[in-house]
């Protein structure tokens, strides 16, 4: 299954980034394989709608799950409408997250858990 960590860097030693729409990568990781793909960001730096081109990104790769430190209410809704589910709140590196996720340590977010404009600079 094909899960995405959003991170500051593209390995698997790399911090989760806590923003989901203005992420620095999309760890794009097959669970069963390891294999991955660091994706950068192509809406970091955009003016306007980041969580819902990367929620649509996500979709687009067939994520099935997204791992984060937080999600705004436009990226929550596009992710659940696409029928990705959301685990917010998430720190550390990637690789320890992943090993984390496939040992159900986390639970499903049932909302949002920052405002729209969270990661904006």
């Amino acid at each position: 299954m094909k899960i995405c960590v959003t991170s500051q860097g593209n390995t698997l030693e790399s911090q989760v980034d806590p923003r989901f729409g203005r992420c620095q990568y999309f760890m794009i990781i097959d669970t069963d394989t390891l294999e991955f793909t660091g994706l950068p960001n192509p809406n970091i730096d955009g003016m306007g709608g980041v969580g819902v081109k990367s929620g649509q990104l996500m979709a687009d790769h067939g994520v099935k799950v997204v791992l984060t430190g937080n999600v705004g209410p436009n990226a929550f809704q596009t992710l659940q409408a696409a029928g990705i589910e959301v685990i917010s709140g998430v720190s550390g590196k990637v690789n320890e997250v992943v090993n984390d996720y496939k040992q159900g340590r986390f639970g499903v977010a049932r909302e949002p858990n920052v405002d729209s404009k969270f990661g904006m600079n």
